[in-house]
């Protein structure tokens, strides 16, 4: 199990005494791109905020079971450490709005009371944007509000900002569903080019999106993991019938 970063087990969530997701078992491969895909209510948004502990700021919401980050159960780390390791980017651009670009970069930083030297800071921020391909872009405005950009460079600036803290996982819950075909693009084409360097899971609605990007995927279906398998092999072949019908179109 060496190369594979993140591994659940027999991980229940519940909602007070609903239970939201039932005993998920997955693990996923170190840079690979994992789509969590299935209908609207299923549980996975709600599996991907465990998977960093933001689920804790519902204070209704409790996790059972493991969930193992390179050795480490997440569930028994300190949430400010974990949160560090796995960064997360939203479905709506959300840019700290009273911040320049520059810090927005590394907010993390900052919120985690991290005292960086300038010199260091612009090294992070240079670095942290080329890899989100945002750099050329916004490097003679890097003092400007990043509520300036556009939506698409938005998204990318809060990409950034959580590779900013140097992740071993990227969580993205629907990261385009709120941007224009072209933004998407250039969304799918970093995605790809960043799974060099982290692993990423993505929660998308876009089943296209998931054929043209993801490595697997996983078809969650009223809380429960029912399919996981490489994205060719599950788009193509799948093993159940509920799959099958989500993929054309039935349900969903």
């Amino acid at each position: 199990m060496e190369d594979k970063v993140l591994i659940a087990k027999d991980m229940n969530v519940y909602y007070s005494e609903k239970i939201a997701v039932r005993n998920v078992n997955i693990a996923f491969d170190s840079n690979k791109i994992t789509a969590i895909m299935g209908p609207s209510g299923c549980g996975k948004t709600t599996m991907l905020r465990c998977f960093n502990r933001i689920h804790e700021l519902i204070p209704t919401v409790r996790v059972e079971g493991e969930i193992i980050l390179n050795g480490r159960d997440i569930l028994k780390m300190d949430p400010i450490e974990v949160r560090r390791k796995v960064g997360m980017v939203f479905q709506r651009p959300n840019p700290f709005p009273t911040m320049s670009i520059y810090d927005n970069v590394i907010a993390g930083y900052k919120l985690n009371g991290f005292k960086l030297k300038k010199s260091h800071a612009d090294e992070i921020v240079e670095h942290s944007l080329k890899k989100a391909n945002l750099w050329s872009e916004v490097s003679h405005d890097l003092y400007k509000k990043g509520t300036f950009l556009s939506g698409g460079q938005q998204q990318r600036l809060c990409i950034a900002r959580a590779l900013a803290m140097n992740p071993e996982l990227l969580l993205l819950d629907e990261p385009t569903s709120a941007l224009d075909p072209i933004s998407t693009l250039h969304i799918e084409e970093l995605l790809v080019e960043l799974k060099k360097s982290v692993t990423i899971i993505i929660v998308t609605h876009n089943l296209a999106q998931a054929g043209r990007i993801s490595d697997y995927t996983a078809f969650m279906y009223l809380g429960e993991l029912v399919e996981f398998g490489q994205t060719e092999k599950v788009f193509t072949n799948p093993q159940d019938e509920r799959t099958e019908r989500f993929l054309t179109g039935k349900f969903g």
